[in-house]
């Protein structure tokens, strides 16, 4: 368990479909991965109908889990992304984490790394 307070949560929130192309923008900016679930929105842009019929907009929540020195790259090649810069495409934030657990693997990946680049 890591209760350092380096890690952060990136969450977002895009039309459906789009969740693979937030994760690979993730990845290419360093993380490991991410979570995609779906959802339902209640916002302004969502308010349409069909001859009547309200429409059920669905969402895509990807949950990305990295640590807090490259979160900012991460933001900028999501963003980049999926145009969360223009209207009504998403929304995105981060939530400091303080505790975080079952990612053994990722603290192995990083210990790898960590040894190689001292040359040990």
């Amino acid at each position: 368990m890591s209760d350092e307070g380096d890690f952060v949560l990136i969450v977002t929130i895009i039309k459906k479909g789009w969740g693979d192309e937030v994760v690979k923008a993730s990845r290419k900016a360093g993380a490991q991965g991410g979570t995609i679930l779906y959802g339902r929105g209640t916002g302004i842009h969502e308010n349409k109908s069909i001859l009547g019929l309200m429409i059920e907009p669905e969402k895509e929540i990807v949950l990305t889990i990295t640590e807090s020195c490259i979160a900012d790259n991460i933001l900028k090649s999501i963003t980049e992304a999926v145009k969360l810069d223009e209207p009504g495409t998403g929304v995105g934030f981060t939530v400091p984490l303080e505790k975080v657990f079952g990612i053994t693997r990722y603290f192995c990946e990083m210990q790898d790394r960590s040894q190689k680049s001292s040359g040990s």
